[in-house]
């Protein structure tokens, strides 16, 4: 990353913030932090795959409730 001349340091780091958090450095890293078994990793998966489609179901209207 380039700093651009006469850029504030404030805004350079909230940049590199930006960056980082859209490369998934920081998501990668502490994904790696402890070893995780890979039942385990395939049971989180799993439990996230299926709180995801609840998520999903119960988020959907069936219609308009209220006619006004």
């Amino acid at each position: 990353m380039r700093v651009h001349d006469r850029e504030p340091i404030g805004a350079a780091l909230r940049r590199f913030k930006k960056l980082v958090e859209r490369s998934g450095i920081k998501r990668e890293v502490r994904a790696h932090e402890y070893y995780e078994k890979p039942c385990d990793a395939r049971r989180r998966k799993e439990s996230s795959r299926k709180r995801a489609i609840m998520k999903a179901k119960l988020g959907k209207k069936d219609g308009p409730r209220n006619n006004f």
